[in-house]
Order: structure tokens, then sequence, then C-alpha cells
């Protein structure tokens, strides 16, 4: 979902190379009989970007699950969720 998420901020110019998109992953395993199975994953985003750009972050964050071939082929298998963190620019020293 990463690639997915950053290829739709780039198409709106939105740079998210260079390590300014980075994504934290937590899986969440159930027994299902005597088998661990995969049941939920959440992704965190985290964005380099201006404030300016926080309502394009936004709506592409709401639908960049429905174009990502990762995301469309687990769901009704596993749940997936995302959510993100914008840290401005003037923030993050280089």
């Amino acid at each position: 979902t990463t690639g997915t998420f950053g290829g739709a901020l780039k198409a709106r110019r939105i740079d998210a190379s260079h390590g300014r998109l980075t994504a934290d992953v937590t899986g969440e395993v159930e027994l299902d009989g005597h088998v661990l199975v995969l049941r939920r994953i959440h992704v965190h985003y985290r964005l380099r970007a201006s404030a300016e750009q926080r309502e394009v972050v936004e709506r592409v964050h709401r639908i960049h699950q429905e174009h990502c071939p990762v995301a469309r082929s687990l769901r009704g298998a596993i749940a997936i969720t995302t959510s993100y963190e914008l840290v401005p620019d003037e923030l993050v020293s280089e």
C-alpha cells in the first residue's frame, strides 16, 4: 500500500521520495485451530510535507486502498487499515 500511496501523492505533485514517506506496519495474528493466521494489518504512514498539502494528502489517503493491488487482493481475508501523520518540513532537520 505504501507504493500506491506514494505514487498517488506523486501524481498530485507531492514528493514522497527519498525517505519523505515511511511506513510502520503491524500485523495481528490469531490461532485458528492449531494454525496461526494473519487476520489484521495496520499501516501507519509518516509523510514529510507542508501543512498546505494536508487536504490533498487526506484525500489521497482516503482513496489509495481502492487502487492498491495488494490491498484489493487481500480484502475479504485480512482486514487492512491505514493512518497517516503529516510531519511538516520545517520541523525536520536534514
